[in-house]
């Protein structure tokens, strides 16, 4: 057996290993480049050190370590690394084939259920994802009006806690939905009645849901203070998780649409004086944008790439909605809702800069204005000394179709370029590399 296998590597008929090239940290010098910091403008012909995980040096005149490796960047750019915040990623391979989605669980209040534990590593959309730009996402789960908690992964890891990109949880909340507000052309008085029933019995159930939270809150907080009054409430965990949002120290993501929805979401949340709190999706929110500025709530925004929300709206609504929400004063991030397109998320923000938004927001809306709004912007969001090593090498603007991305670090990890799609267009490129004479076309027939 020991010579069968030393013939078949040597042979290369086994040779994953020897050709497969792993991501790696270490010591990088990426010199000659220039560097769209984010934060502090452009650097132009600078360096860029990496050590372990973090970047150590930034600038036109940096000394570089001995024992670096260098990277020569001439008539390259380097960016931060773009962050989707708002993703199925690592949840979702297949949408179609069940055995492949693990995204959501049975029933409709299971907020103590978390995204991290079901992240899949190997996800083949993951390297598909990375090589785009994409370094980080937030992954989301789904089903339910309070499906549990999100979170913000790293594109490289072989488990999901290596992944993990720092304490960053966000309790999601499908905001009920409410009725057009008017009988529509053909439709039965008993549908808009119907449809508004359900709308009082979502938010009644929200309502009682966040009732007993608050209440199990505020029991708990009074044992904790002081164990000789009272006694402490039973665990339940439903109620355990939410209690951190009413605490002021979660994030709670609405999932909201529509302008009345939009509205209702405003005068809900601060009817329960939820300090942190980020509005998603919002396709409407241009309808609303002073609303929500008054309101101070961000937004993230997505995907740019829909059909209007109204027959009667400009085709060009989606694209601009960011621009008309970032003009209003919102705090603007973008997300591309995928789990298989995820790597269009440079494409989403480039259709948000050339529709009102701008090049530099829509980079700062990928970048470090997600960073802000998920409270990790000491560690990601721009180039700067101190910040974690997530940043790519292209040569040109990320969001042009035709730009390559050459070198990418997640992490501090030195990826390769290489995914799926990759080794498939190499694969195709010589379809007749090793046949002694090409096989003859055959013409169709008309």
């Amino acid at each position: 057996m020991n010579i069968l296998l030393s013939f078949l590597l040597t042979t290369g008929l086994i040779s994953f290993q020897q050709q497969t090239v792993k991501p790696r940290q270490g010591s990088y010098a990426v010199t000659n480049v220039t560097i769209e910091t984010v934060s502090n403008g452009t650097i132009e012909n600078g360096t860029i050190v990496v050590r372990g995980d973090r970047i150590t040096a930034v600038g036109t005149n940096v000394d570089i370590p001995a024992d670096a490796e260098v990277i020569d960047g001439s008539g390259l750019s380097v960016y931060p690394g773009l962050i989707d915040s708002g993703t199925r990623l690592g949840l979702t391979e297949i949408g179609s084939v069940q055995e492949t989605t693990d995204s959501n669980e049975i029933g409709d209040i299971t907020p103590q259920m978390q995204a991290l534990t079901a992240i899949n590593p190997n996800s083949v959309l993951i390297p598909v994802t990375r090589v785009s730009g994409v370094t980080t996402v937030i992954s989301e789960p789904s089903g339910g009006m309070l499906p549990g908690t999100a979170t913000m992964i790293n594109l490289v890891g072989y488990t999901p806690e290596q992944m993990h990109a720092g304490d960053v949880r966000l309790l999601i909340l499908e905001f009920p939905r409410k009725s057009s507000g008017g009988r529509r052309f053909g439709q039965a008085e008993s549908d808009k009645d119907d449809s508004d029933a359900r709308y009082k019995r979502a938010m009644e159930k929200l309502n009682e849901v966040w009732d007993r939270a608050e209440l199990y809150e505020h029991i708990d907080a009074a044992y904790m203070a002081d164990s000789n009054v009272g006694v402490r409430p039973e665990y339940a965990p439903e109620m355990a998780a939410i209690a951190p949002v009413i605490r002021g120290e979660m994030i709670l993501m609405v999932k909201v649409n529509a302008e009345k929805d939009i509205l209702a979401a405003i005068d809900w949340v601060a009817s329960r004086e939820i300090v942190e709190v980020v509005f998603s999706g919002v396709a409407e929110g241009w309808r609303v944008a002073d609303k929500l500025a008054d309101a101070g709530i961000s937004c993230i925004v997505g995907p740019v790439f829909s059909m209007p929300t109204r027959q009667t709206d400009r085709y060009d609504r989606a694209y601009s909605n960011a621009g008309l929400l970032n003009d209003a004063g919102v705090k603007v991030a973008i997300r591309s809702g995928d789990a298989a397109n995820v790597r269009n998320l440079p494409f989403n923000a480039g259709f948000a800069a050339a529709y009102g938004l701008g090049k530099e927001e829509a980079l700062r809306a990928v970048t470090l204005t997600p960073a802000e709004i998920f409270g990790v912007a000491d560690d990601y969001g721009s180039i700067e000394v101190g910040k974690k090593a997530n940043f790519f090498i292209s040569d040109g603007d990320p969001f042009e179709p035709a730009t390559q991305i050459v070198g990418l670090f997640i992490d501090g990890f030195n990826v390769p370029i290489d995914s799926q799609h990759i080794r498939l267009y190499k694969e195709f490129l010589n379809r007749d590399e090793g046949r002694i004479q090409s096989v003859e076309v055959i013409p169709a027939v008309n």
